[in-house]
């Protein structure tokens, strides 16, 4: 699905990410963590295009089609490919309804677009009872599941979480898990999510990818993902 290689990218004179691989298969869940200022967010612009790679490459790969070379492109087009994001500050229009805020996402995906998906208010019933409702006068965790719709109303094959479990309460924290698990199980999505929550990780993740000063030194099944490596990485 995307493939990074030897990605390297600077804030100015400062070296952020150092010849950074990443793999993202087609239907699985990786996660990105590390402790904080250690990259992860830089890695999540850089492949969504915000931010400038110096060096290396971020290759779309979808079956039946070529290869394609992210770093060519505009930023535009990732989105037109299949790619959606959900940032940590949720970017949500608050003036606006539950449905105006999907359809203004609908129409920024695919201007031929016309309804909005049924998958959208299946993973989410809440939000169709409040659909007329604006979205600064939502909860807290119905924000966050707002911003999540958004993200889905255009049916992307690769969805970009950071970190959305920051701020939220335990009961919308054990519900996104089930939607993720839902997402990768019966829709075939494939999901980068940024982390740090241990417990969350190793229930949702298939696969991680430890930062470290933004270098990759561990990456493989969550499995591997033990408390002594947690430690030697993670510790303050």
């Amino acid at each position: 699905m995307l493939s990074l290689r030897a990605v390297n990218q600077f804030y100015g004179e400062n070296h952020i990410l150092w010849n950074l691989d990443l793999e993202l298969s087609k239907g699985e869940c990786t996660c990105v963590l590390g402790a904080p200022g250690m990259g992860k967010t830089t890695l999540v612009n850089c492949i969504t295009g915000y931010l400038p790679v110096e060096s290396g490459s971020i290759i779309w790969n979808e079956a039946g089609l070529p290869p394609q070379n992210l770093l060519t492109r505009p930023v535009e087009d990732r989105a037109a490919l299949g790619m959606s994001y959900v940032a940590q500050e949720r970017r949500i229009f608050s003036q606006l309804s539950v449905e105006e805020n999907l359809q203004i996402a609908l129409l920024a995906g695919n201007e031929h677009a016309r309804a909005i998906p049924d998958m959208v208010y299946q993973l989410f019933p809440e939000l169709y009872s409040l659909r007329h409702v604006r979205g600064g006068e939502l909860q807290n965790d119905l924000q966050q599941r707002l911003a999540l719709a958004r993200a889905l109303v255009t049916e992307p094959k690769l969805l970009i979480l950071d970190e959305p479990t920051l701020g939220s309460g335990q009961r919308f924290i054990q519900e996104l898990g089930g939607i993720i698990r839902r997402l990768n199980r019966d829709f075939g999505l494939t999901i980068l999510l940024v982390e740090q929550r241990l417990s969350f990780i190793r229930r949702v993740a298939d696969r991680f990818c430890l930062l470290h000063r933004g270098r990759n030194v561990a990456q493989g099944k969550v499995e591997l993902l033990d408390d002594k490596l947690v430690a030697s990485w993670m510790a303050p």
